[in-house]
């Protein structure tokens, strides 16, 4: 998948001129904070977890990390990272570019609450060096998800 893919997945829904590149990498949360000038909790990262009934995808804010006890508890599972020579794949998107827009077919995608501190965030859009700019609303409305969820903890 790359940046055209997910363009084209965005279109539909008026989003695909919002789509931001960058020269340099905004893989990781502190990259594309500084990218965007912006604090790392609007940042919109998402973590790839191979579970019992597939990949999913679960985009949390930039200042939280997975808490395992709540991910056991909502998925009745122990959370399992895909490794990175697996991402893509797996998700249909790169290391640095895994994103709720146009995964592969049965990927399933949630988002967690903590997105819902921010009025906008900023997710990837399918590359090492591409965001998008949402509200929660506009990024649900666009990635479909199974549902929102809790399974986060602040990053100390």
């Amino acid at each position: 998948m790359s940046v055209k893919t997910v363009r084209e997945y965005l279109e539909p829904f008026g989003f695909s001129d919002r789509i931001i590149e960058f020269s340099q990498s905004s893989a990781t949360v502190r990259e594309a904070a500084e990218d965007l000038g912006t604090e790392e909790g609007r940042i919109a990262k998402s973590m790839s977890f191979l579970t019992a009934s597939g990949p999913i995808i679960i985009v949390l804010a930039g200042d939280r990390k997975i808490d395992n006890r709540k991910f056991k508890d909502t998925f009745h599972e122990k959370a399992r990272m895909i490794g990175p020579d697996d991402v893509e794949e797996l998700t249909g998107h790169p290391v640095g570019g895994v994103c709720p827009f146009a995964p592969k077919a049965g990927v399933k995608v949630y988002l967690d609450n903590s997105l819902r501190d921010f009025e906008t965030v900023f997710p990837a859009a399918g590359s090492r060096n591409s965001a998008i700019e949402m509200t929660p609303e506009e990024l649900e409305k666009t990635s479909s998800p199974e549902s929102w969820i809790d399974v986060s903890k602040k990053i100390e």
